[in-house]
C-alpha cells in the first residue's frame, strides 16, 4: 500500500435497506483501518442512462469515470440478480473502459436471497479480465440475505471476517497489477 491509497467501491443495489451496501461498507470500514482513503459511490446517486455508445458521456458519466480513475483500487458491490449481478452496476461498468481500470486491482462481492452468489461473482471476474484489472483472489458472497444483516451489522461472523480481509487486501493490493515476486525455487539439476 502506499501512503496515499484511495479505494473505491461501486454498490449496485438500489434498495433502500440493502445487504450489499451494508457488506460494501464494512469492506471500506476494514480498508480504512488499514489506512486507505475510502469512498462509496453509491449508484443510486448517479445520473447514468442505460449506456448509448453514441452518448458515452450522458448524465454523470464524465464525473462518474473521474472518480473511478482515480481510485487505487475498486470494491464492485452487487445483489445477484437471475443469475449476474444487477443491471446498474452493468450500466456503470459500460460507461467505464481500459482507463478506468486497466491494472487497477479489483475486489468482488456478491449478495444472493437464497444460496451462494457465484455466478454473480464469475461474471463479475469475466468483466475486469476483460477490462485488464487485476482482481484480488479473495471475494465475498454473502447468501441468505435475509438473515445476513442484524443491527446494521453482518450478522455471520465468517463472513464478516472475510468481508473486513476483502477490505484489507484491496488497500494492501492497491496499485498491484501482477502477484507480488515470490522467491523461486531452485532449478533442479540435470543429470549426474
Amino acid at each position: 500500500m502506499s501512503e496515499h491509497t484511495h479505494v473505491v467501491a461501486l454498490c449496485g443495489s438500489q434498495a433502500e435497506n440493502s445487504v450489499t451496501r451494508v457488506a460494501v461498507e464494512e469492506a471500506l470500514e476494514a480498508a480504512a483501518a488499514a489506512g486507505a482513503s475510502t469512498e462509496l459511490l453509491d449508484l443510486r446517486q448517479w445520473d447514468l442512462p442505460t449506456f448509448d455508445a453514441d452518448d458515452r458521456d450522458a448524465g454523470d458519466a464524465p464525473a462518474f469515470r473521474q472518480r473511478v480513475r482515480e481510485a487505487d483500487a475498486v470494491l464492485l458491490g452487487t445483489p445477484m440478480y437471475h443469475g449476474s449481478y444487477a443491471s446498474p452496476l452493468k450500466t456503470a461498468l459500460d460507461y467505464c473502459g481500459f482507463d478506468e481500470f486497466e491494472d487497477t486491482t479489483v475486489g468482488l462481492l456478491a449478495v444472493a436471497g437464497g444460496s451462494f452468489p457465484l455466478p454473480a461473482l464469475a461474471h463479475l471476474r469475466e468483466v475486469c479480465r476483460a477490462l485488464e484489472a487485476w482482481t484480488l483472489p479473495t471475494q465475498v458472497a454473502v447468501p441468505d440475505s435475509h438473515a445476513a444483516v442484524e443491527d446494521g451489522r453482518l450478522a455471520d461472523e465468517g463472513i464478516a471476517e472475510r468481508t473486513a480481509t476483502l477490505g484489507r487486501e484491496l488497500a494492501a493490493y492497491a496499485n498491484v497489477s501482477a502477484y507480488p515476486d515470490c522467491p523461486s525455487a531452485p532449478a533442479p539439476a540435470v543429470g549426474d
